[in-house]
């Protein structure tokens, strides 16, 4: 089996009363983006405005050519507050999980997850949500 081709990573945490400001300062990062619910939104590629609707905070990893979701994981979490009980008490409020975009050129392309990154986001309540992406143009 091939190495996957890349992978894009971020946390996302959202929620209709989130407030990016309090799970900047819970978390002790800033995000790469955030709104809150209501507030118009323009996309970085169309231009088009939308508004949201609920809220969202935000901590992307850089792209990883070979894809790398342990090095991208730990890039996010490890710029993060690591007490349990911040990330239960946000786990309580908000829909939180770690997004992985993974791209394939090939047919049959994998990666693994560690004990370690497991652990990680199993002790602060994130799922794990894998988009995947082939290379053909069907």
């Amino acid at each position: 089996m091939a190495v996957l081709s890349a992978s894009v990573t971020s946390l996302r945490i959202f929620g209709d009363d989130l407030e990016p400001d309090e799970i900047t300062q819970l978390l002790g990062c800033k995000p790469s983006n955030s709104e809150k619910m209501g507030d118009e939104i323009i996309g970085k590629v169309t231009g088009r405005k939308r508004i949201a609707r609920t809220g969202g905070w935000r901590l992307s990893a850089e792209r990883l050519e070979p894809g790398d979701l342990d090095a991208q994981i730990s890039e996010i979490l490890d710029q993060l507050n690591d007490n349990t009980d911040v990330w239960k008490g946000l786990a309580a409020r908000f829909r939180a999980d770690i997004f992985c975009g993974l791209f394939m050129a090939e047919g049959n392309e994998g990666i693994s997850l560690s004990s370690e990154t497991l652990e990680k986001l199993a002790t602060r309540d994130l799922t794990i949500d894998f988009d995947i992406y082939d290379s053909s143009d069907d």
